[in-house]
């Protein structure tokens, strides 16, 4: 779970990029961290890099598909 210690430094926001959900392998279209939803390992990326591929992030089966959903967005100024 992500965690912070200074909370005027973050903002709560309800834009639909928190709701998308984002292959293995696929280009982050925001600068964050990203959370998978079937474990909750969570990866900070880049935007434009690319999201871990199926074979290098890895869980339990059962867990469910590897997908990435933007838990936190960098926002640059």
């Amino acid at each position: 779970m992500a965690q912070y210690k200074y909370g005027q430094h973050l903002k709560q926001s309800d834009h639909t990029a928190f709701d998308e959900r984002h292959a293995p392998g696929s280009t982050a279209a925001n600068a964050g961290i990203y959370r998978c939803a079937a474990c909750g390992d969570e990866i900070a990326i880049a935007k434009g890099h690319t999201l871990p591929p199926q074979n290098h992030h890895q869980h339990n089966p059962r867990a469910g598909k590897i997908e990435w959903q933007l838990l936190v967005f960098a926002q640059q100024q």
